[in-house]
């Protein structure tokens, strides 16, 4: 559900913490709740955050569901996975602000659902390039499926598909995910 009323980056942080239910975006300055989940879909985040976090090290990185990236001009994002530099979060640690991230990530996942899956990809994926976020994933837990882009030295992306078997992450080397494992469940 978008809010017509178009808001600053600051309106959305007293927005949201000022405790009103549900979890909200900014697009573009437009107010958006983002949707509700499917059993597939809560699923596939659950296993793929327990998958990351027990091959990464947490003095090295953390990995979220929910949490916020931004591009500055009134765009915050909640992507359904993302794995952050701990550094990242030692200089807002104390603060009692919401954790919105503005540096690029190792890995950003969106899980499709009926009610986003074009927009994910139309609007979520071009911005996380923006951001230059490394490894960006857009999981189908119904139709088993990983498309990806990942950076390039030149900053370009290439796309690829794969729909089964282990995938290395690009910007954290020996860390794997078994597709056929995680779409398993």
């Amino acid at each position: 559900m978008a809010v017509a009323q178009r808001m600053t980056e600051q309106e959305y942080e007293d927005f949201v913490i000022s405790g009103v239910e549900g979890l909200w975006e900014l697009h573009d300055g437009v107010l958006v709740e983002k949707p509700g989940m499917s059993w597939k879909h809560l699923n596939i985040v659950t296993r793929l955050v327990r998958h990351l976090g027990n091959q990464l090290d947490e003095a090295d990185y953390r990995v979220f569901a929910e949490a916020r990236a931004r591009v500055p001009g009134a765009t915050i994002f909640l992507p359904d996975v993302m794995v952050v530099p701990t550094a990242y979060g030692e200089a807002i640690a104390e603060l009692p602000d919401l954790a919105i991230f503005s540096r690029p990530l190792p890995l950003v996942v969106e899980v499709w659902s009926p009610s986003t899956g074009d927009y994910d990809v139309e609007t979520k994926i071009p911005v996380y390039q923006q951001r230059g976020d490394l490894d960006i994933w857009r999981l189908h837990p119904y139709e088993p499926t990983l498309n990806r882009w990942v950076r390039q030295p030149d900053g370009s992306y290439v796309k690829s598909t794969q729909h089964g078997g282990v995938v290395e992450l690009a910007a954290l080397p020996g860390v794997t995910i078994d597709l056929d494992r995680l779409f398993a469940g």
